[in-house]
């Protein structure tokens, strides 16, 4: 039986730049709603949703964790995600199966450059979200700045449903504009004890003002309010609940709320905002998913009685059980013993264990039901982004793009006897996380790791050694560079060879040219005929993406390009699927040569954080870096610089800007696009590659 309806059940994510709050938040959530009788702190390495020995050590969140509580009748599943860039993969798997999200903001920061990243991220989604802004207690706190940040930054319509009473160490509480009511924590430590009363004289005038303000934007997005509003008639507590909730919904506006999580103040109203604005899975549009062999659009509403299907949106390692899936489902309802249809990978299989997720501890349950988060334990081949549904309503779900590894670093055990053991945990990791890809270097043979960073090969290294007691060297990071073409050129492929007996053919005729930035391969196949056997079309694409992993100048991997097949010729005995698999090869590197191919690098938006005074040696610093700076701004005293700048530039940049600044400047950095690089530089890179030049960092 559902413990509650699926009216009452929430999916919501934490999302933030990094040190925000969202960890503490999470963790002060848990305890008022009695999952926790002890508060973690991620100061002292005790907080429940960062249970990695690695995020408690560094007192940052690697991985996102999933738990499950209980708020006013209403079932609350909270996914904490990560706020540090490399992560970046977390956040988005996370926001692909949400309903809804909080974004906190730290009160003194504002809007800080991961928070525009994972804004746009939840746009992409539709997710609706409210705003949290935290950190009130802090000096140099301007919830004012962090409110316009939010119109100007990301483009959102900030609507605050509450005033703060009193700033920095004078924080106290806030003040709810929807009730008209006073929430004062005053000096209790624990946040249990707070007082809730009528709107002092103090605050009255500002109150009135400011719920004025909070009506007048409800109005123009509401035509029920707009009516009442114009008329002069007095709205209702539940009329302006529901305007406030419709608006959310629609993603007309985004609520914000006030609150120190670290002082325990705020979060017991962003609890009853989260039940009172947030969507449950049945206020969300049904999920189109497509029918794996006819491709036609197949609706599936969040109910119970419909047919089942989810989507796994992570895998993770667990020592007791081998992997285990985390799933959302969007219809219907599953228990153990059900057969369930995997249609990515065409395979059946019986639900054996489902548990439902606090951090790295589990409970057992027996049955799914539309709109819940849980996972599932000892299911083979599952993988991020993969459907379960039932076999004779198959269907097929949106999958989940990643964004591509910007660095690359050989690995390799210290010992010949690990080699094993090193292959087996790197496939469990590349399982874990798609933003991680193991390859093998086709110049030097050796095994290549790509990721999003060197703290994200950094964690990796570490948790190779803890979990699986594998110890190895990682090389110097290196930039994972790409190469494209920048003309149209054509190229033919011929592959004949005779041995006696039965020989080989294949040959093809193909175009090639160039498409805008990130738009990754096409293939188009434009042979008229039977020049090329059907059979035979897919190979030639095969070898023209098996060319393209080896590059064209210095054996990075080609992309942004369309090729066409244009033409070809076959031989009735001698043709076959590696012929022409060569001839779809050899045809690309012809007419690559001829396209001006080039090298891309990965290009970083950089935002320095620093006093005023260092700004002359931090911009020259920059320009020796080929960095360009957009633009400058002060914030709260300091000196905000936004930048543009390759990643080859950037390695152990943390050190120099240390000593550029005496330790007093800050830095956050993220991908931005891949450029072409300068001629120049494209010279040294292919020095370097041919040994005519030292590797550096």
């Amino acid at each position: 039986m559902r413990s509650h309806p699926i009216e009452n059940v929430r999916n919501i994510g934490i999302m933030a730049h990094i040190d925000a709050g969202k960890t503490t938040t999470t963790e002060r959530i848990l305890f008022y709603t009695g999952i926790t009788y002890k508060m973690g702190e991620v100061d002292d390495g005790t907080a429940v949703m960062d249970w990695m020995v690695q995020e408690q050590e560094r007192g940052i969140t690697i991985t996102s964790a999933a738990t499950t509580c209980t708020w006013n009748s209403h079932r609350i599943n909270i996914i904490d995600t990560p706020g540090h860039v490399d992560f970046t993969a977390e956040v988005e798997r996370s926001l692909r199966v949400l309903d809804g999200a909080i974004a906190i903001l730290c009160g003194v920061g504002g809007v800080e450059p991961q928070s525009e990243t994972v804004w746009r991220q939840a746009d992409k989604y539709r997710v609706p979200r409210i705003v949290y802004i935290n950190k009130m207690d802090r000096v140099g706190a301007d919830p004012e700045r962090a409110v316009e940040g939010l119109r100007t930054r990301v483009a959102a319509r900030p609507l605050p449903i509450q005033v703060p009473m009193g700033l920095e160490e004078g924080f106290q509480g806030v003040i709810d504009l929807v009730e008209r009511k006073e929430i004062d924590w005053g000096k209790d430590i624990l946040g249990t004890d707070f007082a809730v009363r009528e709107v002092s004289d103090e605050y009255r005038d500002l109150v009135e003002k400011k719920r004025t303000e909070m009506i007048e934007t409800l109005s123009e997005t509401d035509d029920l309010l707009m009516q009442k509003y114009v008329d002069g008639t007095e709205i209702s507590v539940p009329e302006i609940k529901g305007a406030i909730r419709r608006g959310t919904l629609g993603l007309k506006f985004v609520p914000v709320l006030y609150g120190a999580s670290f002082r325990n103040k705020g979060i017991h109203p962003l609890l009853d905002a989260v039940v009172d604005y947030l969507p449950s899975p049945a206020d969300v549009p049904p999920v189109i998913g497509r029918h794996p062999r006819s491709d036609a659009p197949e609706p599936r509403a969040a109910s119970d009685s419909e047919s089942f299907s989810a989507l796994v949106f992570k895998i993770m390692n667990d020592p007791f059980l081998g992997n285990l899936a985390f799933f959302r489902v969007y219809s219907g309802k599953a228990k153990i013993g059900s057969m369930l249809y995997n249609s990515v990978k065409d395979e059946e299989e019986r639900l054996s264990r489902l548990l439902e997720m606090h951090a790295n501890k589990r409970k057992e349950i027996q049955e799914v039901y539309a709109g819940d988060i849980a996972a599932m334990g000892s299911m083979k081949n599952l993988a991020t982004g993969d459907t379960l549904c039932l076999k004779n309503r198959p269907l097929v779900l949106e999958s989940i793009r990643f964004p591509e590894p910007v660095i690359a670093a050989t690995i390799e055990p210290r010992s010949k006897s690990e080699h094993a053991k090193l292959a087996s945990a790197l496939a469990k990791f590349t399982r874990e996380d798609p933003t991680l890809k193991v390859q093998r270097d086709p110049m030097t043979g050796q095994t290549l790791i790509r990721g999003m960073g060197e703290l994200h090969l950094d964690i990796v290294m570490d948790r190779m050694e803890r979990e699986f007691g594998v110890q190895a060297n990682l090389g110097k990071p290196q930039v994972a560079y790409k190469e494209t073409i920048q003309t149209a050129a054509e190229g033919e492929g011929k592959y004949i060879r005779q041995t006696g007996g039965k020989g080989m053919y294949g040959h093809c005729r193909i175009s090639i040219e160039p498409l805008p930035r990130g738009k990754g391969f096409e293939f188009v196949d434009a042979t008229r005929g039977s020049a090329i056997p059907r059979e035979f079309i897919a190979d030639v694409e095969t070898g023209i993406r098996e060319s393209m992993e080896a590059g064209l100048v210095a054996g990075f991997t080609l992309t942004d390009l369309r090729a066409i097949l244009l033409d070809g010729s076959s031989h009735e005995a001698d043709s076959n699927p590696i012929a022409f698999k060569i001839a779809g090869s050899l045809a690309l590197k012809e007419a690559g040569r001829k396209a001006d191919p080039v090298i891309l690098e990965p290009i970083m938006a950089l935002e320095i954080i620093s006093p005023d005074e260092y700004l002359g040696d931090i911009v020259g610093d920059v320009n020796s870096r080929r960095g360009h700076i957009e633009r400058m701004e002060m914030r709260g005293g300091a000196r905000v610089v936004k930048i543009i700048v390759p990643l080859s530039e950037m390695f152990g940049y943390a050190t120099a800007l240390r000593t550029l600044t005496q330790g007093r400047g800050l830095f956050a950095m993220e991908f931005l696009r891949y450029e072409r690089t300068p001629a120049a530089v494209q010279e040294q890179i292919i020095a370097r590659i041919e040994g005519r030049l030292p590797l550096q960092r």
